[in-house]
Formats: C-alpha cells, structure tokens, sequence
C-alpha cells in the first residue's frame, strides 16, 4: 500500500456562512492542493468535506496519516462517536440527531477504504500544511462573497 499524508482544513465567516476547505495531499515528492466550499455551510462541514475530498482523490487503498486541527473530526473517528451513532440510527447518546449525517457516512466509508492514522493539530500554531490548508479554506470562501 501507498503512505500517504493528508493535510486538512475547514473555515467559515459565520458559522452558518460562506465557508472554504483546503486539502493537501502528500506523496514521496508529490504534492496536491485542493480547496473547495459552499456559500452557506458551517465551520464543521467543512472540516468534515476537506478529508472527505483528500481521502477521494486517492486512487487506490492506501495508508493516510490524516492532520487535522478539527477535534470534531478527529474525536468523531477515534472515539468512535460517528460509530456509535451510525449504530443508534444516526441518533447521539442523549436521544438527539447526530448532525453532518451525510459527511459522517461518507467518512466512515473511506475510512474503511483506506487505513488512515487521524492526527490532531493544534490549528494556528505554525504548522506549514496546516496554516497553507487555511489560506486554501479561506480564499475559497473569500472568493464566494
């Protein structure tokens, strides 16, 4: 299997409002950027879209150590709250729907694709892919405005 690094991010102005993804997909010396976003979203649509679209433009199966500063990905996988609540028909643990359903079935789809390490960063704090995602996320959505 290939390794592969992917770099995500998600960003909003307002939240709901325009919003922006950046993904940076990372191969021996290869490198892919890409970005993408919707008029009126939320900041955590966007984080989930981001690794959703990373995670699809790999070709085939592959081990990805994903980045991400978003602790509702991140979490969302590791703890297996998507799981669980994919198990209690989409419903989270205090009866209530579990938002993003459509993006949460779309992950847990790649994620059983591809083996995928989910890594958290701290967001804003100097790390180069994860601060080039934001400018990507949010020139998109500058450009929506």
């Amino acid at each position: 299997m290939k390794e592969v690094t992917l770099y995500t991010d998600g960003a909003c102005s307002g939240n709901p409002g325009p919003g922006g993804w950046g993904a940076i997909l990372i191969y021996k010396d290869y490198k892919k950027e890409m970005s993408g976003g919707d008029k009126e979203t939320t900041n955590n649509k966007m984080e989930l879209t981001a690794a959703i679209e990373g995670l699809k433009a790999l070709k085939e199966p592959c081990r990805v150590k994903l980045y991400s500063d978003s602790k509702y990905l991140i979490d969302g996988i590791t703890k297996d709250w998507a799981r669980s609540w994919r198990a209690k028909g989409w419903k989270k643990s205090d009866g209530k729907p579990a938002l993003n359903v459509d993006l949460w079935e779309q992950i847990l789809t790649l994620d059983e694709y591809h083996e995928i390490e989910y890594i958290w960063v701290k967001g804003h704090a100097g790390n180069p892919y994860n601060e080039r995602c934001d400018r990507l996320a949010v020139a998109f959505y500058e450009g929506l405005k």
